[in-house]
């Protein structure tokens, strides 16, 4: 079984979400070939083949990032991170944006994948805040893959954070270890 987990992360959340539900596939099917890839490098050579394609990303405004979204978000870090160094005494611990996380989003990624005929499986998630309101990415992504062609071989799953830019809440790793084995 070829599976291949394409996630979208700002600031490590949701990175660490899709490595640990690789890690969850592979306990459950040992023999799985499973490559785990930002969205940058999930070119359709490399995405076409997978017996399962699981995406996830941020949710920004009550859903998938945009382009705006993602430029605010980042914008927003840079402009507190500045405010930060002229406070000597700030305590806070401020997340840093990943390495490429200003590179593209899953919405153009979406843009480029190539609809499949034959039906394979993928499954949708997302890192979200728990608050009234907050949304989530996760069935905007699903829709998406539906859209293209795939069958879903589990609800789309929202994962929490703490605060906007995580950390992850307690038990969520391990959570997502179980979703992802589950996926079949």
């Amino acid at each position: 079984m070829r599976v291949v987990i394409v996630y979208e992360s700002l600031f490590g959340n949701t990175r660490q979400v899709a490595e640990a539900i690789g890690e969850g596939v592979r306990e459950s099917r040992p023999d799985a070939e499973i490559n785990c890839l930002r969205v940058a490098e999930a070119d359709p050579e490399r995405v076409g083949p997978a017996d399962l394609l699981v995406v996830g990303g941020p949710t920004h405004m009550r859903g998938m990032t945009s382009g705006l979204s993602r430029k605010m978000g980042l914008k927003a870090e840079k402009n507190e991170k500045k405010e930060g160094e002229k406070k000597e005494d700030a305590q806070e611990t401020r997340h840093e944006p990943e390495e490429g996380a200003e590179g593209p989003g899953l919405r153009d990624w979406f843009h480029a994948l190539p609809k499949t005929g034959k039906g394979p499986h993928a499954a949708a998630f997302d890192t979200r805040a728990d608050f009234r309101m907050a949304g989530g990415a996760a069935p905007a992504i699903a829709r998406r893959l539906k859209g293209h062609g795939y069958q879903l071989a589990a609800e789309p799953e929202g994962f929490i954070i703490e605060d906007a830019e995580g950390p992850l809440r307690e038990g969520e790793l391990d959570r997502a270890r179980a979703w992802g084995a589950a996926l079949d």
